[in-house]
């Protein structure tokens, strides 16, 4: 089977979330039974990958009969070109959306339509084109699942995702893959079960596009996990590894399922140096980060990690004034990401207890913790 780099069709067709969604926190959690099936149909799509293989705009008019007339589905290349095109445009529109989960009813469509077209018999190529495809798609679920704080259902995308994108022989989608995986550990604070996963991820990003930024994202992630286990040294290893970025050609990938430039390194800077508590080296990275037009979700993270060094400097103006905005984009986003490292922060909140405005945050953390989706 001949290799095949992975790519996105620069579209100008622009997907959008219809904008009156509702907002209480019960409509902004995935649905169970939805999320369910949306597993199961993973589930058995993943069973198809590794059976036999038998830029423009949209087609959309195309693209609905297909989903309409599933045993009659065209996988022509210029069909193929229409669904790489509509996931390029799922991820644009995950990253423009306050609320990740709003994405989802239109990404399990789409898993429905991949499904469809590999039950079919088709050639070697097609087959591997549209185990690219799928484990694009699958990552992208994974995202909205992470985002929801549902991460067990997240591994299981990431999976998938592996899966299809070895059968596609993508070694870069299947590098990002194990690294989203590797990243859930990061997040759950279990640090010590991710470098096994980045050393793979690592070994695949090195046979992968050298032009693509894959292996500094992954060094950027070891850094997390280093900091996470105290070792100062490794980490900043890492973090140089990932700093050479910067020395890329061209224009860097950052849109889909690979998203890492240089503009992410203040940010992973400074929530590593935070994590090794050393706010001298994080508070400059941190405030540079700011400066820069990130997404909603990100600032909030950043934010977070900037309360973070006013509870280790024990600086409590400086601790409710970052704490304080980054609920704020909480509540706008309802991103489990930022929900779960203002939990963390929460614990550094102790000694500081008997200020009134440091209880109050506190109270409305435990608030929106109780409210996000779980």
């Amino acid at each position: 089977m001949s290799q095949r780099q992975p790519h996105d069709a620069l579209l100008s067709v622009p997907l959008t979330i219809t904008p009156n969604q509702p907002t209480s926190a019960q409509c902004e959690r995935l649905d169970d039974v939805k999320r369910r099936e949306l597993l199961r149909l993973m589930s058995v799509t993943g069973s198809l990958l590794a059976g036999p293989p038998a830029e423009r705009q949209l087609d959309w008019e195309r693209l609905i009969y297909a989903s309409e007339h599933p045993k009659r589905l065209d996988t022509s290349n210029s069909t193929l070109d229409e669904y790489a095109g509509l996931n390029t445009n799922l991820w644009r529109a995950l990253s423009d959306s306050k609320n990740k989960s709003h994405v989802f009813p239109m990404v399990r469509q789409q898993i429905e339509v991949l499904h469809n077209a590999l039950e079919q018999t088709h050639s070697a190529a097609t087959h591997q084109r549209l185990c690219s495809l799928a484990g694009d798609l699958f990552q992208l679920a994974g995202e909205v699942f992470f985002d929801s704080s549902h991460y067990a259902e997240a591994a299981h995308c990431y999976t998938l995702a592996a899966t299809a994108s070895k059968e596609a022989n993508s070694f870069d989608l299947w590098a990002c893959a194990v690294t989203r995986h590797a990243f859930i550990g990061v997040y759950e604070r279990q640090f010590a079960k991710s470098p096994p996963l980045l050393d793979l991820a690592l070994r695949l990003s090195n046979r992968g596009n050298s032009t693509l930024s894959t292996r500094h994202w992954v060094a950027a992630v070891q850094a997390q996990t280093f900091a996470g286990l105290g070792e100062f040294d490794a980490c900043q290893r890492a973090l140089d590894a990932a700093q050479q970025v910067e020395q890329l050609p061209g224009r860097v990938h950052t849109s889909g399922w690979l998203r890492f430039d240089a503009s992410r390194l203040p940010e992973e800077r400074g929530a590593c140096y935070v994590e090794l508590r050393r706010p001298d080296l994080a508070e400059p990275a941190l405030t540079k980060a700011l400066s820069l037009d990130i997404s909603t979700r990100r600032r909030g993270s950043v934010l977070t990690d900037m309360a973070m060094v006013g509870a280790q400097r024990r600086e409590v103006d400086h601790l409710v004034l970052y704490e304080g905005a980054a609920l704020d984009v909480a509540r706008q986003t309802g991103s489990g990401v930022v929900i779960r490292k203002l939990q963390t922060l929460q614990g550094q909140l102790v000694p500081f207890r008997e200020d009134s405005h440091v209880r109050h945050l506190n109270e409305q953390i435990t608030a929106l913790a109780r409210v996000a989706p779980s």
